[in-house]
């Protein structure tokens, strides 16, 4: 369940709550089912604030697993693009240092 629907779910429990102990609040005894209805939505609060909690640090691991592989396979693409211009730098070198070689001779 995303933090939308358990949000959503969270607010539209707490209005029926309140609303139920409006509704009751002309008996005389409605004290206890306020204090019950109220530590009712209380908990179904404080479940889903974990529920979101949980969900965020889910969500925050996957990116950020996703940024170190990113991380790695750039720096490792880096890596390997430098060596290959080193050898070719070192190619053509070699090729140059070469021709001179068989002009000068």
């Amino acid at each position: 369940m995303n933090g939308k629907k358990i949000v959503t779910l969270l607010f539209a429990c707490a209005g029926l709550a309140v609303f139920g102990a409006a509704a009751q609040s002309q008996d005389s005894s409605a004290g206890p089912s306020i204090k019950q209805d109220a530590k009712a939505v209380g908990h179904g609060v404080a479940d889903g604030a974990r529920d979101i909690g949980h969900a965020t640090k889910h969500v925050a691991k996957k990116v950020g697993h996703g940024a170190k592989e990113a991380g790695i396979g750039i720096g490792h693409g880096a890596k390997k693009a430098g060596i290959a211009v080193g050898h070719g730098a070192r190619e053509g070198w070699d090729a140059t240092k070469q021709a001179v070689k068989h002009v000068f001779d």
